[in-house]
């Protein structure tokens, strides 16, 4: 069942996605040549508690996960791209993280996502990170009411493919508001002109994630830490939006 949100409980979500926007930028911040994941996991608990706000992954526990998920942010390295445990590893000089975060603030939630390189950066790996911004802002630029859902899937696929890359529709978007995950789901490829049409008060995460060799993924013995199956690298881009009655709100973008 979808849920459209009132302008003033937009306007709470993007108290969060602010929120969330500051978060992923500090532990951006952070992630240098010799931190370790645990340390990363560790400041954005305590950003959050000092907040006053809650983790939607804590305690999580899908149907695709092994047990609940007790940690704060997903950070996935090199070939790992979701849902990846913070564990204790070491970052080194060339590492691709991908940082995924949810949380709730007053009962409202937003989700983003963001790749960085670790130290110096590697040509293909700096077009792989563009290549999920560009179809994330592609995607973003389609999320107009009138369009439909598989307006926002084509955007992001024709990019991805443009730039070289397979798609997996396995994982992608979903609606939020109250909770984490709600309808619909919104794959990463698709057809311009099928599915729900967008309406004002709808209010998405759009996350392209891409996979520089192969469209296929493996899963680590955590039951959680998703990867390319071929070992090439990964990249994910993630905001929160809402539909308006023009250009789409993104939620959680930095305080204006």
């Amino acid at each position: 069942m979808l849920e459209l949100k009132t302008p003033r409980e937009i306007d709470a979500m993007r108290v969060t996605g602010a929120f969330v926007a500051e978060l992923l930028a500090d532990l951006a911040g952070r992630a240098d040549v010799g931190v370790n994941l645990l340390d990363l996991e560790l400041r954005a608990r305590r950003m959050i508690e000092d907040r006053g706000a809650e983790s939607c992954y804590w305690d999580y526990a899908p149907s695709f996960g092994r047990g609940p998920f007790r940690n704060v942010v997903c950070l996935s390295v090199n070939d790992a791209v979701l849902h990846g445990l913070p564990h204790d590893y070491v970052l080194h000089d060339g590492d691709l993280l991908s940082m995924d975060i949810a949380v709730s603030v007053d009962g409202w939630v937003a989700d983003s996502a963001r790749s960085v390189i670790v130290g110096t950066p590697r040509p293909e790996d700096q077009h792989l990170v563009a290549a999920t911004e560009r179809a994330l802002a592609a995607a973003i630029a389609a999320a107009v009411p009138g369009n439909r859902l598989g307006d926002i899937s084509a955007a992001i696929g024709a990019v991805a493919t443009g730039a070289g890359y397979p798609v997996n529709t396995e994982f992608g978007g979903h609606g939020l508001g109250r909770t984490m995950h709600e309808d619909p789901h919104v794959p990463n490829q698709g057809k311009a002109g099928r599915g729900l049409r967008l309406q004002p008060g709808l209010t998405l995460a759009l996350e392209p994630w891409l996979a520089a060799g192969t469209d296929k993924i493996t899963y680590d013995a955590d039951g959680w830490t998703i990867r390319s199956a071929d070992g090439s690298r990964t990249a994910h881009s993630e905001h929160t939006i809402a539909i308006t009655d023009g250009a789409a709100r993104v939620l959680t973008s930095p305080a204006d």
